[in-house]
């Protein structure tokens, strides 16, 4: 194909134990998946129907990287996930079914620039900008379902310059991994190469610049990240 501009190389993640990697499409997040996470935000953590935002492909992160703070806020958040990785799209997906279309599993990071997201809320505008910024996305490599299987408990937690920030377990999930892409695929048509971050656990936090950042989902892996000075 020939571009009348020069365009950007797709955004990949690398696979564990191969020299391939997973070309990212979109990014789905999950908004307030986990209960207690839900109270801290101040919200009803009953069962309402998942609601999602995105952010862009090229907001994905390697894993070890040193990234610059964000530009425009003074109060950024952590808010790690485990990544959920589509390899088989589709639309009305039924929930038995919807863990066949997953090729694998990440750990990866929310980061939100919470000024920016709180005073859109207050003026009942869209909060994207708090949310889908450079270097927003931060994940892991992916393992296949092959090696992770499909993780339902375990413990998911985030340390910042070695203190514990966030813990939980994936079992705190108010709507687990096929409830999700069941209800995302009534939405949207999903395709190979989507992700779904999966909701964060209570401790949502602020990050400084030259913190570094380190989450760990059991059976999935471990992210490090720091921000630069």
């Amino acid at each position: 194909m020939n571009y009348a501009i020069d365009f950007p190389a797709t955004p990949v993640l690398p696979v564990a134990e191969s020299n391939k990697v997973f070309p990212v499409g979109r990014i789905y997040c999950v908004g307030r998946n986990y209960a207690e996470h839900a109270r801290e935000m101040g919200h009803d953590p009953d069962r309402e129907p998942p609601f999602f935002f995105m952010k862009p492909a090229d907001a994905v992160v390697q894993n070890g990287a040193t990234i610059p703070f964000p530009r425009a806020t003074q109060d950024l958040h952590h808010e790690i996930e485990m990544v959920v990785a589509i390899g088989k799209g589709g639309a009305d997906i039924p929930e038995d079914k919807a863990l066949d279309r997953i090729f694998g599993y990440g750990v990866g990071l929310d980061m939100t620039r919470r000024d920016i997201q709180g005073e859109a809320k207050k003026m009942g505008r869209p909060w994207e900008m708090g949310k889908a910024f450079d270097n927003s996305a931060p994940c892991t490599l992916l393992k296949p379902v092959s090696m992770a299987g499909h993780p339902a408990k375990g413990a998911i937690w985030l340390k910042v310059n070695g203190a514990v920030k966030q813990k939980g377990d994936l079992a705190e999930m108010i709507w687990n991994v096929p409830e999700t892409i069941a209800y995302l695929s009534r939405l949207v048509t999903l395709r190979p190469g989507d992700l779904i971050m999966s909701g964060t656990p209570a401790g949502v936090g602020p990050v400084q610049r030259g913190d570094k950042l380190e989450g760990h989902v059991d059976g999935v892996g471990d992210l490090t990240i720091t921000y630069a000075r």
